[in-house]
């Protein structure tokens, strides 16, 4: 027997013992300190409960390969050892269109992924299955600069970003999926790299418990 790849690009034997093992080794790290360390993560489609996915993700990296944008990646050491190497998205490469014109709206990770580590609920949709919520600071952004970018708010898909009366753009976060689109295409960084402590795009999109926990720390500071 060969290694080698099976055809269509299925798991090899090799991944699957890779995957296996890496699961088995971060698992055992103990059950109080299983997510010790960790950051949250922006994931696919279908990665959304994460227990779950840490729990059944075996590494092997099929849902990348099969990720028509290219948008999944693999998560490094600086989010944490128990997510090395499961999958989380960089909207700086490209954003998640929930596979619309790839597979009719069907998530390829979620088709490919031996394990069911990546699952959809019943009746999900790109408008329901929330990846993150995209968030604007208002110094780093060219609109708020008044130099008249309004791509974010012209490009959103779901109208989660409406223009004030000045014609700065503003989230909203009730109507935001998370898709990266806007800060895959967000140009602030490039066109406004002067601005003073600017270390990302004006707009990027956050995991849902993050924004969560920045609010926390926001209402603290306030309240002292």
């Amino acid at each position: 027997m060969t290694d080698s790849g099976t055809p269509g690009g299925g798991i090899t034997r090799r991944k699957l013992a890779i995957g296996v093992g890496g699961t088995v080794a971060l698992l055992g790290i103990g059950g109080v300190a299983k997510f010790a360390g960790s950051e949250p993560l922006c994931r696919p489609p279908g990665g959304q409960d994460e227990e779950h996915l840490i729990a059944e993700c075996l590494r092997c990296e099929k849902c990348y390969e099969a990720c028509p944008t290219g948008v999944i990646v693999t998560a490094k050491i600086e989010a944490g050892l128990i997510n090395v190497r499961t999958p989380t998205l960089n909207f700086k490469l490209n954003w998640c269109d929930y596979c619309d014109q790839g597979n009719d709206g069907h998530p390829l990770c979620v088709e490919v992924c031996p394990t069911a580590a990546l699952r959809l609920p019943e009746g999900a949709t790109r408008e329901n299955v929330i990846l993150g919520t995209a968030y604007l600071v208002e110094d780093w952004c060219l609109g708020w600069q008044l130099r008249g970018c309004r791509r974010c708010y012209e490009e959103c898909p779901f109208d989660a970003i409406e223009m004030d009366a000045h014609e700065r753009p503003r989230v909203i976060p009730e109507k935001c999926n998370g898709c990266g689109l806007c800060e895959n295409i967000c140009p602030s960084l490039m066109a406004g790299s002067y601005t003073v402590g600017a270390t990302d795009r004006a707009i990027t999109i956050k995991p849902v418990e993050t924004l969560r926990l920045l609010a926390l720390e926001q209402a603290g500071e306030e309240e002292q």
